[in-house]
């Protein structure tokens, strides 16, 4: 649930919302995956095609990767916005937006096939 309802396997399409919500959408995603394993204990698994297994490949091929490469980054543009510059439009003056976007898109189909073996664990419908 807490996957498929954030921004990690929806796409965010050309210049639609800001970078920096879906960063902070990715990393509470780590925190809350993190509380989840931790409550469930062992009984969820580590193998390759158990929940928790799947859990530990979000966060360590996924997200821990993405975010350690784009949240400083991003944090260090960020410090430098003029304050009459609107966030979204100081965001866009990055050079560094596109590749953020195409990783992010990537991410997002990574993410979304993780999505898809949770929902086949869980038995849930496509």
């Amino acid at each position: 649930m807490e996957l498929v309802t954030r921004i990690a396997v929806e796409p965010l399409e050309g210049e639609e919302g800001l970078l920096r919500e879906a960063l902070n959408s990715l990393y509470s995603l780590l925190g809350t995956t993190r509380e989840i394993l931790k409550e469930a204990g062992p009984d969820v698994g580590a193998s390759r095609n158990s929940v928790g297994g799947i859990a530990i490949a979000v966060l360590n091929r996924g997200l821990r990767r993405f975010l350690a490469k784009w949240h400083p980054r991003l944090q260090v543009w960020e410090a430098k916005r003029p304050a009459d510059v609107s966030p979204k439009e100081y965001e866009q003056q990055w050079t560094e937006e596109p590749e953020l976007r195409r990783e992010l898109e990537a991410l997002r189909r990574d993410l979304s096939r993780y999505a898809l073996a949770l929902a086949e664990i869980a038995g849930v419908e496509n």
